[in-house]
């Protein structure tokens, strides 16, 4: 349970990155820090959408996916990020573009925290 409260602010933190990162560059992705709570239920339905329907359009875009080396995933990523920004749940993409951008900033961030905080337990093989 730790571990998945752990992932949950690491992703978070990602997204809020993500946005300062994208916003700094010059690309529309509006982050509300003001609203935390509402911010943590964007990243809670986001990491839901990526385990979910994230997987069924990764399987169905399998073959796009092996034409194009894997590059049409980030397009995939910046779909399902924008289509959560657009329910509005602590924050907005203006344009698919900051999405793209945004997705790509936020696996990165993610996965350097995640390799940071989060330690799976070795298993001793003596």
């Amino acid at each position: 349970m730790k571990k998945i409260l752990l992932r949950w602010i690491v992703l978070t933190v990602a997204v809020v990155l993500a946005a300062f990162i994208t916003q700094a560059i010059g690309l529309p992705f509006d982050v509300k820090t003001d609203q935390i709570p509402q911010l943590f239920i964007g990243s809670a339905v986001l990491a839901l959408v990526n385990a979910t329907l994230g997987k069924v359009l990764r399987f169905i875009t399998a073959p796009v996916n092996c034409l194009t080396l894997g590059i049409f995933s980030l397009i995939v990523n910046a779909a399902l990020l924008m289509w959560v920004g657009s329910m509005g749940f602590g924050f907005t993409l203006g344009n698919f573009f900051a999405a793209f951008v945004g997705s790509i900033l936020i696996s990165i961030v993610s996965g350097v925290l995640g390799g940071i905080l989060i330690k799976d337990k070795e298993k001793d093989s003596d």
